[in-house]
């Protein structure tokens, strides 16, 4: 016979890192697109693209089939290709570093800031070298890169600037967005707070970049049957970009819900000793795709045993990213890879913990999620 005590105990439901939000206006438009017969390129992609030049502040946005796409054209629509150098973030997800190899540039890496983890300007300028062309700041975790001293930079040393914006939908460097520095690169990726399931839209002011990508997207073609120049199929279809036209009018609210998340968690996690918030640099705006802390040396446990902790509690985690992005071993022997010095971002690899910080959580998950971090690290009980 059950106790009484015992079948009182209910579980609490878990908590996910992400959450994937699709209401019945995305439902609606799928299915106008579904009934209209016109399933590829069309309508909505043409809104998608709109929202997004009004978003980013910018003159053209080409809707492409990943974020990943969106990079590699970016590069190609520059120009770039062997003998030319690429300086990036080695604290990233692969797809950047793919893309640099996919049009023959060499990759090189600057260190990042510790405090942001986005690309250090004066470790940027000391990578700098005759065969340099591009520099690609990632705006990692949500905030912006130093977009106002890379930018500078970029003029005085006449390189061009790519910007990995992909998880920095709607982040901002002063009165200036995300992807408006030069050429940006955002993803549509399931988790991203703008999604189309898989997607990517690239945003430029400058009317050649835009002319080349529109080719390249389109197997080439000005017209049907006038070829311009060898392309790929990179085109997005109006069934991804019904889902993704609806989050983008949402994303305002998506954002300052995942900022009010963010300060409840870190006024939550304050002092805890080894445990390191994350913080919005001066001038910069932070949309919180992850709310990422550094687990130290000074912590009563470290990263691994945290995460295994809440794991048992429920509450999801995720490690972005384990290892500096050179540092697999199919790039390196790599002869397109210069695995440079960066101290900075190998320490954070080892360090750093996303905790759920989406738009899906209330009070009593945020709670939850304090209250596990610091009965783990601190040894405290429940508030």
């Amino acid at each position: 016979m059950i106790s009484k005590s015992r079948a009182q105990i209910v579980p609490e439901p878990p908590i996910s890192l992400s959450t994937v939000d699709i209401g019945s206006e995305e439902e609606e438009l799928v299915l106008r697109v579904l009934r209209s017969g016109h399933l590829a390129q069309g309508e909505m992609v043409a809104q998608l693209e709109a929202g997004f030049r009004s978003l980013c502040g910018v003159q053209h946005a080409i809707a492409v089939s990943s974020g990943t796409v969106a990079l590699v054209g970016a590069l190609a629509a520059l120009g770039i290709g062997p003998g030319d150098e690429v300086i990036t973030s080695p604290f990233t997800f692969v797809a950047t570093l793919n893309a640099i190899l996919e049009v023959g540039a060499t990759a090189r890496f600057a260190d990042i800031d510790a405090d942001d983890f986005t690309i250090d300007p004066v470790s940027v300028e000391s990578c700098i070298t005759a065969r340099t062309r591009v520099v690609m700041p990632v705006h990692l975790y949500g905030q912006p890169a130093a977009m106002d001293r890379l930018t500078p930079l970029a003029h005085e040393r006449a390189f061009a600037i790519v910007e990995d914006a992909a998880q920095a939908h709607g982040a901002a460097v002063g009165n200036k967005r995300a992807g408006s520095f030069g050429v940006g690169c955002f993803s549509l990726y399931a988790t991203k707070n703008v999604t189309t399931g898989e997607g990517g839209i690239v945003t430029t002011d400058d009317d050649d970049v835009a002319d080349r990508i529109g080719l390249l997207r389109n197997q080439g073609m000005r017209a049907r049957y006038e070829y311009v120049l060898p392309g790929h199929n990179w085109r997005l279809t109006d069934l991804q970009a019904a889902i993704g036209v609806p989050q983008l009018g949402r994303l305002a609210s998506i954002c300052e819900a995942r900022r009010r998340n963010a300060e409840r968690l870190s006024d939550g996690l304050a002092g805890i000793e080894g445990i390191v918030v994350p913080t919005v640099a001066p001038g910069r705006s932070h949309v919180f795709h992850q709310y990422t802390v550094r687990v130290t040396s000074d912590a009563a446990c470290d990263r691994d045993a945290l995460a295994a902790q809440l794991a048992r509690l429920g509450i999801a985690t995720g490690v972005y990213y384990p290892r500096v992005v050179h540092d697999y071993e199919c790039y390196r022997d790599h002869p397109l890879v210069v695995a440079d010095p960066t101290p900075v971002a190998s320490r954070a690899a080892t360090e750093v913990l996303s905790l759920p910080v989406h738009q899906g959580l209330d009070d009593g998950d945020l709670d939850r999620i304090v209250d596990g971090v610091r009965n783990t690290v601190a040894g405290r009980g429940p508030r």
